[in-house]
């Protein structure tokens, strides 16, 4: 919660007072020795309606000085919609939405309805982790959702955006967690932290999830550890340390697919497991990543930063996998498409098992910022070095068919499992990326700024078959520049015309196309951006963003090969949108964090009149996301809160044949905040989806097909927080 102005006034009062008083001391009598007091350690937090980022590709500057829509989802925010998974975080910005987000399994999402690279698209403190694991929440100040290109930040990169993690710093702290929720999981978490010294501090997080999942044989468990150091070193320096690691175990739920390639499903019981195999184990994963930041003020206008990133995810995965109908009969003679459900609803279990996946991400950057003058110019420089590696180790993988099963059987069949074993582990990707960057941020002393630089990028890429055979070697430079110009209209409202460009490396042919397992080459995308920032106040932004991004379309093009498809790039993947946003208090007792998106997705030039004309797959044209608090004045001590999220009919299949239907779902809660002897104690309850809406949250891809996930139905949790 933000310090009370009181607060602070007395904090600087005392600060004022301090040398004050050794000088009285002083005249007072010369025999009186003079005690040197330790230093005093003086916290603060903001006021302001949106946190200064610290991921920002435009170089250091407050949310109103930044050139790009960015939404920073706040601690407070996060405790009291009490998220526990990516999804349900993301509900938050309208921009986002899911992208395959399985129950039980790491999840993806999209920005701009861009999927985020999994390799690049994620970070911790502005540092590269792998995507491949399930974020913990518990440790985290705040959020932030960079939208459209950073090229200049990440390099190679999907062009939707990036989800940046901050860590908590140490400070004095020492909260006790418990919770439950409607279908009685167990949930413990305490926050302790202290300034050992007034140079060194630390912060320790830690929670025990015992998952009682809405899905049947889905329940899970997860054990969370994390640590945050800070060490003043000198006058100058600072040395940040950020550690967590992760143990989760639970098994991941299918989803759905259309009825013959053309229905959608419409006896669904969202707490079915599909394909349930009792033999089938949950999926395991093991994460931990670490960042270490040293940060040197060289002088009062230039600082310095060495930083360094490591993220290790190893996944033993497990699943008796829902998925198409070869082998069922309604599909026998080829007139359904075989990566789909039969039209009956018959469907295949395949046991897959790839243990010990591993993905490993490490970064290295050096860094130095500045400002100076020339003549009436203020210049604000960023520039550095920067260091890349990802490597994918794998097992060849079972899959195999087991049976064939219906999404209306009242129990499903079981099957005898595969009677294979994986095979050895083999490094599958080695990538390497070294890039040089810089950045002006030119102040004309009129009201107009200007910023330009860019990023040389070089990358070296090996990936191997599951027999460690070389099957391609990619090697590129490339330089991505961006550009802004900033009007600051007035103190209050900034407007801003940005351009960007961006890489991404080429997707992987489905295996059902002719050029099977091969990779497309990479990709140049652009974005040019048109926005305003307003400040209506010391508490509340409003924000507006019109952009346009584009990149080259790579699709299964249908043709007369022998599979009849073959996976190519072809034309243009147009994304046009409008974005709003308000962050902030409306009154002293009112906060509201709310965004509207409006998004136009199409294919253009791609030779193909099927998938022109229409939106594309996964895209809702409108989505919004209302969260509203309010303070009871007649109970200060309660506050109440409300949600709402919408989002249009979604595309389910390239042609734009097939769209799942529109949904409105409302969330609401309630907190209270209390004393037991003098200890603070705040009772959060929170209920998502309130009147227990069907709806299909998504229906993104994986590997070229095609799945429908149902949204969670109504679920009720409740947290009690101790200040012990």
């Amino acid at each position: 919660m933000p310090r009370s102005r009181p607060t602070l006034l007395l904090s600087s009062l005392l600060c004022t007072a301090l040398p004050l008083h050794a000088q009285q001391a002083d005249d007072a009598s010369d025999a009186t020795r003079a005690t040197e007091l330790a230093a005093v350690r003086v916290e603060g937090q903001t006021t302001q309606a949106t946190p200064r980022p610290q991921s920002n590709s435009f170089g250091p500057g407050s949310w109103k000085d930044t050139p790009a829509s960015l939404n920073v989802l706040t601690r407070a925010l996060i405790d009291a919609r009490q998220p526990r998974t990516l999804s349900e975080l993301a509900v938050s910005d309208a921009s986002m939405g899911d992208s395959y987000a399985a129950v039980g399994y790491y999840q993806n999402t999209a920005i701009r309805g861009f999927a985020l690279d999994l390799a690049t698209g994620y970070r911790f403190n502005d540092l590269s982790i792998a995507g491949e694991q399930r974020i913990a929440l518990e440790h985290l100040q705040q959020v932030e959702i960079l939208k459209g290109e950073a090229g200049l930040t990440a390099g190679i990169m999907a062009p939707g955006g990036i989800v940046n993690y901050v860590a908590k710093r140490p400070a004095r702290v020492q909260d006790l967690t418990v919770g439950t929720d409607s279908y009685g999981s167990r949930y413990v978490a305490v926050d302790v932290g202290r300034w050992l010294t007034p140079s060194f501090g630390l912060r320790l997080n830690a929670a025990f999830d015992d998952t009682q999942s809405y899905i049947e044989h889905t329940d899970g468990r997860r054990n969370f550890y994390a640590l945050a150091a800070d060490w003043l070193i000198g006058e100058k320096g600072k040395l940040e340390l950020d550690g967590n690691y992760q143990s989760s175990s639970q098994r991941s739920a299918s989803g759905y697919q259309l009825l013959g390639a053309r229905a959608l499903p419409g006896r669904v019981d969202r707490e079915t497991l599909l394909g349930y195999q009792p033999w089938a184990q949950p999926v395991a994963m093991h994460t931990a990543n670490l960042t270490a930041r040293y940060t040197y003020q060289f002088a009062p206008d230039w600082q310095g930063s060495l930083a360094f990133g490591n993220s290790r995810s190893v996944i033993d995965d497990n699943v008796a996998f829902a998925f198409g109908c070869y082998y069922a009969s309604e599909c026998a003679d080829g007139s359904v498409p075989g990566n789909f459900f039969a039209p009956n609803g018959d469907y295949d279990i395949y046991d897959y098992r790839s243990p010990d996946d591993t993905r490993h991400n490490q970064q290295l950057r050096a860094q130095l910022q500045g400002s100076f003058q020339t003549g009436r110019w203020r210049h604000q420089l960023s520039f550095g070095l920067d260091g890349f590696r990802r490597t994918v180790d794998r097992r060849k993988s079972v899959n195999e068919y087991v049976g064939t099963a219906n999404i209306d059987d009242a129990q499903v069949p079981v099957f005898a499992p595969s009677p294979l074993q994986p095979g050895q582990s083999a490094r599958r990707l080695d990538d390497r990326q070294r890039a040089v960057f810089a950045l002006d941020r030119i102040d004309f002393d009129n009201g107009w700024q200007w910023l330009g630089g860019g990023r040389f990028v070089r990358l070296d890429e090996y990936a191997n078959d599951s027999s460690n055979v070389r099957e391609r070697h990619t090697r590129l430079s490339r330089f991505l520049p961006q550009t802004a110009l900033i009007w600051r209209a007035t103190e209050q409202l900034n407007a801003y015309v940005s351009y960007s460009e961006g890489l991404s490396l080429g997707q992987e042919a489905p295996y059902w196309t002719s050029n099977a397992d091969s990779f497309l080459p990479p990709m140049r995308s652009r974005q040019t951006e048109l926005g305003a920032k307003f400040s209506v106040s010391d508490t509340l932004d409003l924000g507006a963003a019109l952009f346009r991004i584009a990149q080259p379309l790579q699709y299964a093009q249908p043709d007369a090969s022998e599979t009849g498809y073959t996976f190519v790039q072809q034309g243009d993947q147009v994304h046009t949108g409008l974005e709003l946003t308000a962050n902030g208090r409306l009154t002293d007792r009112l906060r509201i964090d709310a965004s509207t998106s409006l998004l136009r997705a199409r294919a253009e030039d791609a030779g193909s009149a099927v998938i022109e004309g229409h939106q594309l797959v996964n895209i809702p044209k409108a989505r919004a996301s209302v969260y509203l608090d309010y303070q009871l004045p007649m109970a200060p001590a309660w506050n109440v809160s409300g949600g709402w999220r919408y989002a249009a009919r979604n595309v389910a299949t390239p042609d734009g044949q097939v769209r799942v239907p529109a949904y409105h779902v409302f969330d609401a809660g309630v907190r209270f905040r209390g004393e037991v002897n003098g200890h603070a104690l705040t009772w959060r309850l929170s209920v998502d989806n309130v009147f227990d809406k069907f709806y299909w949250r998504d229906t993104g891809s994986s590997g070229g097909d095609y799945y429908l996930f149902p949204g969670a139905p109504r679920l009720a949790r409740l947290t009690v927080t101790y200040a012990l």
